[in-house]
């Protein structure tokens, strides 16, 4: 039987006094796939003197925590439909880029777009 960890004020786990403990939200992994969905909070657009590149930070909530994720197209000078505050879905292979989660030509699907005014 695998040990479970219980909160303070209880010593006998099946007692109705020690309760579970909630296990921590799975942060996401250093490496590997990823599919999240997330809405666009910063958009960067590479200047005309750099190989192109459109950078995008989508704010993804998994097991309610909040993470931000740098998603990087390369080659591309602008991605249509993808700006600030559209909800984007998006599978790609997950890296850390100096401490960043960062996924490079993700497969990607506009889900949301803002309200216009």
């Amino acid at each position: 039987m695998p040990s479970r960890q219980y909160a303070p004020g209880g010593t006998d786990p099946r007692g109705s006094v020690g309760r579970p403990v909630p296990e921590a939200a799975n942060p996401l992994p250093v490496r590997g796939r990823i599919k999240a969905r997330g809405v666009i909070h910063r958009v960067t657009v590479a200047p005309v003197s750099a190989p192109p590149s459109f950078t995008v930070v989508a704010r993804i909530d998994r097991d309610g925590v909040r993470e931000d994720v740098r998603i990087v197209w390369m080659g591309q000078r602008r991605v249509p439909g993808v700006e600030a505050g559209v909800t984007l879905r998006f599978e790609g292979m997950l890296s850390r880029v100096d401490g960043t989660p960062t996924v490079y030509n993700p497969r990607y699907e506009i889900i949301g777009r803002p309200e216009e005014y």
